[in-house]
Order: C-alpha cells, then structure tokens, then sequence
C-alpha cells in the first residue's frame, strides 16, 4: 500500500521512531541506502520560497542515489489549468515519489487521493512535518528518549510549526506546551487529534497563554516566526499582540537548566527571539537545519520501502 506523509500523525509512534532510527545511521554514513539509484526522479515542486527545504531535499535525493527535478509553480500548470490530481497522474509515471511545499493542506491531499507514488508534505499553511522529524532527531541527539520529555512552543500558536509540534510531540509521548495569546491558539481539531494521540503514547498536549508557566521546566523551548509567509499584510498586529511572547534569556531561565532552543529558521532575530538565545549555548538550531537532510533522507528511504 502507497503510504503518504502529509501531516505529522500519518505516523504511528512505532513508525516515527523507525524512521528517527533510520535517520542516525545516515547521519552515521550518509550513503548507507541508495534506493534511487539509476538515477530514479523526485519531483520536488514549490509554491513558496524555500532554503531548507530546497537544499536539504535536493542532496538528499542526489544522496539516495537519485535526481531532483525541482519544479515552480511559475514554470508549471499547477495550481493554474491544472488540478493537483491531474498533476500527480502525470508525474507518478515519471518519478517516484512528489515532494510539495505549498499552502493549503486540501492539495495535498487531492493530490495524494488515488496517487501510485508516495506524496510528501513540504510545508503547508497547517502543518511542517518534515521540520518536525529533523527537530525530534535533534532532541534526540541532545536529550536521549523522547517519551517523557517537556517540550514548550512560544509564540503563534496557531502556526503550521506549532500544530505539528502537538501531532508529532504527541505521537513520540512527549509532554507539549503550546504558549500564546488566545486568539492565536491552534485549531481546535488539532488539539483535538493530539489529545487522542497522546492518551495512547502517554504524552500530553496543554495550552497556556502565559508564556513563562508553560516554559517552566521544560526539556525543549521552540519558537517560530510571528510573520509567517503570506501573512505580511499582519505584520503590526501580529507583533504588538504576540510581544510578550519573545524567547529571551530571562525567559529560558525558567526551562530546565540542560534546555536546548529549536527554531525553524529563518528567524527574525529581536522579534520571536533575541540574539542571545539563538546564538547561545542552549541553542541547537544549526543541527536543526542540517537534521533536515538525514531525516528527510529517512523518510523518503521508509516511504518508497512500503510502495
């Protein structure tokens, strides 16, 4: 059966951690598997602008053996006369498997409706899913067993990085603490599906609208952009009501003392978080970035193993 990865609870917890696994022995040797040799084509096509995701996908096919033919949307019907399910019926006779980074969530499911090659999400508006495996291998590199651990996200709660911190946080049986103003708290669903997940893995998922409540303790402080693309038009709400949500030394004061900080990248140092902390001692986000890349390559070698 075709598996997709289009939101972080495609994967059961079992499947995540097979896949983390997976991660390590490639960061270990990076040419361990090679299931694209031939050289077999990933399409890898974007609606919105990309470094990461760009670069990371782009070795990590060329590093599985195969070629990345990296499509525009601007170069492409897609999104113009043509459907993402007619778009899919095309490319699944050329290439093995379509990475998309794109805006709404609903194409990518149209897209992965009835198609023979895995699909996978490379952003959306809802949900980063890829982001969130390379973040969980990080933890793990640094704080061992996730199950158990305390993660805090700061900031927009509503934000595809943050309702993919609740999916997969709770999918690996950690404790996740979304902190925001209430008006930027994430889906209700979400919350939902991750407080179900949870009850089977032990983890949790809880809201707090204060930010310094829920960081304290925690194992992992994350925070995220507060102008996330195509929400530019917000940028002066955005800051004047998210201020007090800003990761700072005083606040990761509060986190335990072998706190790491995650960020996404890229990050609008003095807006979502300081300086200070971003190129602290508590920061890992430049493992973070590169953690793209083996756990990607995981994914993709796990994905085209169940076709």
């Amino acid at each position: 059966m075709i598996r997709h990865f289009l939101r972080d609870d495609d994967l059961s917890m079992a499947e995540q951690s097979e896949i983390l696994d997976l991660a390590l022995r490639l960061k270990a040797d990076r040419f361990a598997e090679r299931p694209l040799e031939g050289p077999r084509t990933v399409a890898v096509i974007f609606d919105k602008s990309s470094t990461r995701t760009r670069v990371s996908f782009a070795v990590g096919i060329a590093e599985l053996g195969g070629n990345p033919l990296i499509i525009t949307t601007a170069d492409s019907q897609l999104g113009g006369k043509e459907t993402p399910q007619d778009t899919a019926r095309i490319l699944e006779r050329q290439v093995a498997a379509i990475v998309w980074r794109t805006f709404a969530q609903s194409g990518l499911e149209a897209m992965a409706e009835g198609t023979t090659v895995p699909v996978v999400n490379g952003l959306s508006d809802d949900f980063h899913p890829c982001q969130l495996l390379a973040d969980l291998l990080t933890i793990r590199e640094r704080r061992g067993d996730l199950a158990g651990l305390t993660i805090a996200f700061v900031g927009d709660g509503s934000c595809n990085m943050a309702q993919s911190y609740l999916l997969a946080g709770a999918t690996a049986g950690m404790n996740v603490r979304i902190a925001s103003p209430s008006s930027f708290a994430p889906a209700a669903a979400v919350v939902s599906d991750a407080t179900r997940i949870a009850a089977s893995t032990g983890g949790s998922a809880t809201l707090f609208t204060d930010p310094v409540e829920a960081v304290t303790d925690a194992d992992v402080v994350v925070t995220d952009t507060w102008v996330s693309m195509g929400k530019e038009l917000e940028t002066r709400e955005r800051l004047a009501e998210l201020g007090k949500f800003q990761v700072t030394s005083e606040l990761m004061a509060h986190a335990s003392a072998e706190a790491i900080f995650l960020h996404c990248l890229p990050a609008d140092r003095g807006f979502e978080v300081t300086s200070e902390v971003l190129d602290g001692p508590q920061s890992v986000v430049w493992d973070e970035a590169e953690n793209r890349l083996h756990a990607q390559k995981a994914l993709l070698v796990w994905l085209l193993a169940k076709q």
